[in-house]
């Protein structure tokens, strides 16, 4: 989804857009929905939000695990 998108989403929610970045307006947006605000946190395509409709966005722009972060 582009930020246009998104923040049309975010105005329905009545969740202020301002100048956030993609990633930090999903997550508002997804607390407003009463979620857990983890857009990106996915670690080597593992997530456990079947139903979001961020996911496929969300899955796309995670980190994959490496070896310093363990």
């Amino acid at each position: 989804m582009n930020m246009k998108h998104i923040r049309q989403f975010a105005k329905t929610l009545n969740v202020d857009s301002g100048k956030l970045s993609k990633p930090e307006l999903i997550k508002k947006i997804q607390v407003a929905e009463g979620n857990f605000d983890c857009y990106g946190s996915a670690v080597d395509g593992e997530c456990d939000q079947l139903d979001c409709v961020w996911r496929n966005d969300c899955l796309s722009e995670s980190r994959p695990e490496t070896a310093e972060a363990l």
